[in-house]
């Protein structure tokens, strides 16, 4: 009999459902024991996540200057573009919609699930630098390496980016859904965990009708610059949005997002530059699902989502992501260090952002590589359009 391989989404799944479980019948000191672990984890990912972005986003940026010229400079801005009005877009609507959403059952209050018992000790791990130092070390590490083409250096990132890689797919993934069974157990213990669950559905479901309309108006201004119908167009992207839906992954979906840009009349060239170059830095479904999460999170907590503060985190966010892993959950994991820093969430607050993140981590990967056909089609018609131009202007330099 071959073993059965259960994926991540999978054994979050069996970890809320076993913490709800055990919750329900465990006495005090099964909970504090849970707690410990917790504390510990979070400990952890404080002290790491700073190395995790420099190992992941100094590399990131290096490699992107080292890239095609014009071509790359083009797709780059407009899939940080479709990245930055997703969360912008994100924001408003959660702000129209998510506090009558959430309140119609009564908000709970995280502080008040997840801190009613104690852990039985605690271990610090200070990080070796804060989270916004660590962002300025890689931005500055990987554009100076760009700039110079320094090659010691960048190898020397790439194996440290090697060696954040193997903590992330060997220590934090595998260690994640016993963290969220503990996040499950204690608010079972406290009496919480009904009202959390309905609110992680209302997110869900809203998540979900909020990406149709997105990849629609996505591919209704790609039409519409491109002059395709914008609906063949997205109906085109649909096996490959089904094939992430499954792999969880835009890099293992990258072949059939190719061959569905060809359908969509991208020139060949083009499509084999700008499938693979967005699967990493084109990331509006994350976007979307991370900004409303952080939004639900802070209304849990009873904060106000501030304008000026979120938009600021946005535009960050679509930065820091661009280094996200080819891993189920990536994004959310680069994307912990701004979620500290500037939205100032708590070890607790993260484990529910993780959790509900990684409920939805094919609808946000499907969205994303739906969305690199759109950017396809508009870079298509830009570049014919040079190469028209190129051609109108040595036709007139030869009569």
């Amino acid at each position: 009999m071959k073993s059965i391989k259960i994926g991540l989404l999978g054994k979050v799944v069996i970890a809320i459902i076993l913490g709800i479980g055990v919750g329900l019948v465990a006495p005090d000191w099964i909970s504090r024991i849970s707690i410990t672990f917790n504390g510990l984890f979070s400990n952890f990912l404080n002290f790491i996540v700073p190395l995790i972005i420099l190992g992941l986003i100094a590399p990131g940026i290096a490699d992107l200057g080292k890239g095609a010229g014009r071509l790359l400079l083009l797709t780059s801005i407009l899939a940080y573009a479709f990245t930055i009005s997703t969360g912008l877009f994100a924001y408003f609507s959660g702000k129209i919609f998510l506090p009558n959403l959430l309140a119609s059952d009564g908000t709970p209050q995280l502080e008040d699930v997840t801190k009613t018992l104690e852990p039985y000790f605690t271990l610090q791990m200070p990080p070796m630098f804060e989270v916004m130092t660590a962002l300025i070390i890689a931005f500055t590490l990987g554009l100076g390496i760009a700039f110079i083409k320094g090659d010691t250096l960048k190898n020397g990132l790439e194996e440290f980016k090697d060696i954040v890689m193997k903590v992330i797919n060997h220590v934090i993934i595998p260690i994640l859904p016993y963290y969220i069974f503990g996040i499950f157990l204690n608010m079972t213990v406290t009496g919480q965990v009904a009202s959390i669950l309905s609110i992680f559905i209302k997110i869900i479901v809203f998540i979900f009708i909020l990406t149709v309309i997105l990849l629609i108006l996505q591919f209704v201004v790609a039409g519409a610059i491109a002059k395709v119908n914008p609906f063949k167009a997205l109906k085109n992207m649909l096996t490959a949005y089904l094939t992430a839906l499954g792999t969880q992954s835009s890099a293992a979906t990258i072949p059939v997002t190719y061959q569905q840009t060809l359908k969509n009349k991208v020139d060949q060239d083009i499509a084999s530059f700008v499938i693979p170059l967005c699967a990493t830095i084109h990331l509006s479904g994350s976007m979307l699902k991370i900004t409303l999460c952080a939004m639900a999170v802070m209304l849990m907590n009873g904060d106000v989502a501030n304008t000026e503060i979120f938009i600021g985190f946005i535009f960050l966010l679509g930065i820091t992501m661009i280094a996200a892993p080819g891993v189920p959950g990536g994004a959310i994991m680069a994307a912990l260090g701004v979620l500290s820093s500037v939205l100032g969430f708590s070890e607790d607050s993260l484990g529910l952002m993780i959790a509900l993140y990684i409920g939805m981590d094919s609808f946000g990967t499907a969205c994303n590589v739906t969305g690199d056909g759109a950017i396809a089609l508009i870079i298509n018609k830009i570049y014919k359009k040079d190469v028209d131009e190129t051609i109108r202007l040595q036709e007139e330099a030869n009569m």
